[in-house]
């Protein structure tokens, strides 16, 4: 078999591949739609989950910093509740 055929025959299998996970991906894209549909029908705030499965996603150093971020914009806009001491 040629070079070409060799290659021909990789990028084939490449793309099946690609195309198989890629069909995996919207079936398991389907089946975590439902399952915050089944949270959001048991009264729970979707967005609020959705926002803690990204954070749970960070290391704590990156989650700390994110926070501190957060914490400097809110005190910059007035908004965060006042601490006393």
């Amino acid at each position: 078999m040629s070079e070409i055929g060799v290659g021909r025959d990789q990028l084939r299998a490449f793309i099946e591949r690609i195309e198989r996970l890629e069909e995996e991906k919207k079936a398991i894209s389907e089946d975590i739609k439902e399952v915050y549909g089944e949270a959001k029908g048991t009264g729970f705030d979707v967005k609020a989950m959705r926002q803690i499965v990204r954070i749970r996603k960070l290391d704590a150093s990156e989650r700390m910093e994110q926070e501190a971020i957060l914490d400097t914009y809110l005190h910059a806009l007035g908004m965060a509740p006042d601490v006393e001491n």
